[in-house]
């Protein structure tokens, strides 16, 4: 599935089915946690390449703003997904923390650090500090209760489902073993 993205916006030079303002900013940091040794690394850089050409810089990064009275003890990061996958995640998840949208992308307030040890799906993004490519993005869905998080293992799970993607877990989650 990823290669086969990666062909298609090689081909095109589109993304998000020719759609802008989705992209992240040139300076990303590689994803956090082991490869997949399979090319999906190169993938996911490539159409963040693309992404980010077409997108236009780091000052154009808005930071998402979770509503006062909600705390937020474990930091905040973002995972965003493009527009016509908002709906459909917002209502398959069984709890959802602070959602926010634009016309491109929808975004959900996550702790920081839940991008450890997972490859978030293509075409879905995840952007630390919840510094996002958005241009006025709005609260769509405020949060399910005190929390402003979306958990971010069902969050995975459903980003995984909806793009068709396998989950890919770290080999050595669970094993006991460094």
């Amino acid at each position: 599935m990823l290669r086969s993205l990666a062909a298609f916006l090689t081909r095109s030079g589109r993304h998000d089915g020719g759609h802008h303002g989705g992209a992240q900013p040139p300076d990303r940091r590689a994803p956090r946690g082991a490869g997949d040794g399979t090319g999906a690394d190169a993938a996911r850089r490539d159409f963040e390449s693309r992404l980010a050409a077409s997108w236009g810089g780091e000052s154009r990064l808005t930071r998402l703003r979770v509503p006062s009275g909600l705390p937020v003890t474990l930091g905040c990061d973002a995972v965003g997904v493009p527009a016509r996958y908002g709906f459909r995640l917002l209502a398959r998840l069984p709890r959802n923390g602070c959602v926010f949208a634009d016309s491109h992308w929808w975004w959900w307030i996550v702790p920081a650090g839940s991008d450890l040890g997972l490859t978030w799906p293509l075409p879905s993004h995840y952007a630390r500090g919840a510094r996002v490519p958005a241009t006025s993005p709005r609260l769509v869905g405020p949060s399910d209760n005190s929390s402003p998080y979306t958990p971010p293992i069902p969050l995975y799970l459903m980003t995984c489902q909806l793009t068709g993607t396998a989950p890919l877990w770290p080999a050595r989650v669970g094993t006991g073993r460094p």
